[in-house]
């Protein structure tokens, strides 16, 4: 019956929005219809986007692509002239904010609040934040998991009453999707992102782990990925702003942490920087930073979605007060990786933590560590009635753990199209190779590689593996591409083409073929032949000592034995265990390519 009573009002209010003029709209949202207890359906944000778009001077209605299951992904594009291009509002002198929500739809606090605060900017609220800001809103990044509506989606969380999955139809968490890109509905994003370019970026999410005071907490990426005017600008400028506006407004906030111990606060806080496969950790790589706003998922549904509102109403006002100044530092760390000054660094692409660390205040609430007589595991039981101010080392200091040396160039044979079409999606720039050339490279070649046990967002990805790496003469076929490293996303190019990096193209499962062995030998053949082999080199039986000690289920199994002899021969597979994408690290390879 309610649901009828929805589409009733919405009904008459689409028969009154048959001319634009602004301060008449009221779209009736299920967060205001039911005291801040329900969320938007898909079905619900679609109308509402609607019906906003055909009302709104300001406000224009698109979709950017598709998800997995065919639902379309909508957008909304606010702007004070009612402009929905890029190109025309950064002529008109105005930056873009990217707010996007519901990637994580059991989470969708930013979806509630972000259609509270388009409805107050149309009823005339507001217009000082659109003076010098557009907004691009993706109220439903995932509508796959939206429409997976239920009461049982989230066992730790207050609210809403129903709410979405959180990964997509198939079983994909978009939200570790940002490089690797297998989702239609990532790869939408990641053309749509590239297309706009935003300036500061926004995602909206509701954590799980412990119990604490604190409505929301946040991360920005200031912890070493990014180029150094902008963390400070983010730490100087923009965050004590927000700070002190959220006090203000009644909702403290602190940096999203992890424990040091699972659940337990009093372990201590650890922060450090998001990898790539996370929406601010990708944007910090493309030079455009980003906030994650985490609400917290035992607060009350209404204070999370009113907290998150006023969160991103702040971010507007320093935008518009100091914007510009972030869009020209934008420009010049944009420009900065393109010069060989920035190649001639060694780049981190993971980072650790430390022993460093400070003593700050946490606003945690009470509580006792006891043994379960269940399991005989430590159950936490939080006292939400006790708020109490922990004095707590917070680790906040991470160290690179892996670095590399940007190349100043790579090269992808045509073969590995997936891995093109992945650059591609990324907005990288490439030359394709017109006739096939012999290049000098750098040879990247494995050993000793072990794959997780399970997979990992539907991928079998490599857990340890040793890098080699050698000078090779390379014939690259017609077709090939050349990806050069002075590009502005030269940092999310070390990411993904490094081996290092955990967010890997190799590490994520793309090159897995090239470890399996396809040619073999047949023991009767090998049996002779290891002999022969025995005879002219008497060092090769140390080595092969030396192999069975290492390796001791290879005592039991004589075709392993040998295939250790098969793999010193002329006729073992020269390819195998070899990364097909080169480097190039001379200039003038470059200049004889353009020859």
């Amino acid at each position: 019956m309610q649901r009828f009573f929805y589409i009733f009002m919405i009904s008459i209010l689409l028969t009154s929005c048959g001319n634009k003029e602004q301060g008449h709209f009221n779209f009736p949202l299920a967060f205001e219809l039911s005291g801040g207890m329900r969320t938007a359906t898909y079905t619900e944000t679609i109308e509402f986007c609607e019906a906003i778009s055909r009302a709104s001077l300001l406000v224009s209605y698109k979709t950017y692509g598709q998800s997995s299951r065919g639902y379309d992904l909508p957008l909304l594009i606010l702007d004070k002239d009612g402009l929905s291009d890029p190109t025309q509002i950064r002529e008109h002198g105005r930056m873009i904010l990217f707010v996007e929500a519901n990637i994580h739809p059991g989470e969708p606090d930013g979806n509630d609040a972000m259609m509270l605060l388009l409805k107050e900017f149309e009823q005339g609220q507001h217009h000082k934040l659109l003076e010098n800001v557009s907004i691009l809103f993706a109220p439903v990044v995932n509508p796959d998991g939206l429409v997976r509506f239920g009461s049982y989606n989230r066992i730790n969380q207050n609210g809403p009453e129903k709410m979405g999955w959180r990964t997509n139809a198939t079983n994909l968490n978009l939200n570790r999707d940002f490089v690797k890109a297998d989702a239609p509905a990532m790869q939408a994003w990641l053309t749509l992102y590239n297309h706009w370019f935003p300036d500061f970026f926004i995602d909206c999410h509701t954590t799980d782990g412990a119990d604490y005071q604190y409505a929301i907490t946040y991360m920005l990426e200031t912890f070493g990925n990014m180029d150094d005017a902008l963390t400070e600008w983010q730490l100087e400028e923009y965050l004590p702003y927000v700070e002190a506006g959220m006090f203000e407004a009644g909702y403290p906030i602190f940096p999203y942490v992890s424990f040091r111990s699972w659940h337990d606060p009093r372990s201590g806080l650890i922060s450090r920087p998001a990898p790539p496969m996370l929406s601010t950790g990708y944007t910090a790589l493309k030079n455009r930073p980003g906030l994650l706003i985490e609400t917290h998922m035992l607060k009350p549904y209404k204070e999370r979605v009113l907290a998150t509102k006023k969160m991103i109403t702040l971010t507007l006002e320093r935008l518009n007060e100091t914007g510009q100044k972030l869009v020209n530092l934008v420009d010049e760390a944009d420009e900065f990786v393109t010069t060989s000054a920035f190649r001639n660094d060694s780049l981190p692409v993971s980072y650790q933590s430390t022993q460093q660390h400070d003593t700050v205040d946490f606003l945690g609430v009470e509580y006792d560590v006891v043994k379960s007589d269940l399991t005989g595991g430590d159950w936490f039981q939080y006292h939400n009635n006790k708020p109490v101010t922990f004095r707590l080392p917070y680790y906040r200091y991470p160290q690179a753990s892996q670095k590399v040396k940007l190349p100043v160039a790579y090269i992808v044979p045509p073969e590995w199209s997936d891995v093109i079409h992945r650059l591609k999606l990324h907005g990288i720039e490439m030359i394709e190779l017109t006739a096939q050339v012999e290049l000098p490279v750098e040879t990247y070649y494995f050993s000793d590689v072990v794959w997780r046990n399970a997979p990992s967002e539907g991928r079998m990805k490599i857990s340890t593996l040793d890098i080699h790496k050698r000078n090779d003469t390379t014939l690259f076929p017609a077709g090939s591409v050349l990806v050069r490293t002075d590009q502005p996303a030269a940092r999310l190019l070390a990411y993904m083409m490094e081996p290092a990096s955990n967010d890997s193209f190799l590490q994520w499962g793309f090159f897995n073929a090239i470890f399996e062995q396809k040619e073999y030998s047949e023991t009767y053949v090998m049996e002779g032949m290891a002999r022969e082999m025995l005879a002219r080199d008497p060092q090769l039986r140390e080595a092969f000592e030396l192999f069975l000690e290492q390796n001791p289920e290879a005592k039991q199994s004589s075709w392993s034995q040998l295939n250790w002899f098969y793999r010193r021969t002329p006729y073992w597979d020269a390819q195998k265990n070899v990364y097909p994408i080169k480097r190039i690290v001379q200039k003038e390879v470059l200049t004889a390519i353009k020859q």
